[in-house]
């Protein structure tokens, strides 16, 4: 069997290749501009087959290392209590430091601070690290857009739904959707505004109550 040779890494990490066979084929990328990567060979002999599922993980951790948000795309970790134990350790490993990314449990880490925030990005440990850094950025930016500049706790607690939204604009099952904030932003504003034909229900459940756009519906209905 043919062996293609293997992408140029900046960082290497004793635990990659284990977790790399183990992890399956989250390989070589499709790239915007690009000829799709050729297939790669695990130590297991095994040709991992290029793949668009290209996130594990994206969360947001407090300056105590808390979750604030996550989303996790596959079943590295299965569990909640799974989840939060690796959150917790990649926190630890990567909280006092500078660098930008991390390799842990032999999975590959981008991350970024924001006073009192951290976010995060997991690929595996065969992902390039600049699609990761990519999905951050577009993060950060649509965040810092979205909270007005103010990228920290408090906004964000107070605007949780919107950064699902925002998550959720980036990043589907894992594969990349978009890497463009102003896109992601506009495409979260026209989701979290009614569109005109559905006003009669959502007058309805501003009358009874249970609207989340009480704040939109009065100025619409008074124009």
């Amino acid at each position: 069997m043919h062996k293609a040779e293997a992408r140029p890494r900046q960082h290497d990490h004793p635990g990659a290749t284990a977790r790399g066979a183990a992890a399956g084929s989250d390989g070589g990328r499709p790239r915007h501009g690009l000829a799709p990567p050729g297939p790669m060979e695990s130590s297991a002999g095994l040709t991992l087959e290029p793949s668009l599922y290209t996130v594990k993980a994206i969360f947001i951790l407090d300056s105590f290392g808390q979750r604030l948000l996550a989303k996790y795309y596959d079943g590295t970790f299965p569990s909640t209590k799974e989840q939060k134990v690796f959150e917790k350790n990649v926190f630890n490993k990567t909280h006092k430091t500078d660098s930008e990314i991390a390799f842990l449990e032999g999975l590959t880490i981008v991350y970024k601070s924001s006073i009192d925030l951290f976010l995060y990005v997991v690929g595996s440990s065969n992902e390039n690290e600049l699609m990761l850094m990519s999905v951050l950025n577009c993060l950060f930016e649509s965040l810092n857009h979205m909270l007005r500049k103010n990228v920290e706790k408090r906004t964000l607690m107070e605007n949780m739904d919107g950064a699902f939204l925002v998550v959720d604009e980036i990043v589907d099952g894992g594969v990349i959707l978009e890497s463009d904030p102003q896109q992601v932003v506009q495409n979260v504003n026209f989701r979290m505004v009614p569109e005109p034909a559905a006003y009669g229900f959502v007058l309805f459940d501003y009358i009874t109550g249970n609207s989340d756009h009480k704040d939109i519906i009065p100025e619409r209905l008074y124009k």
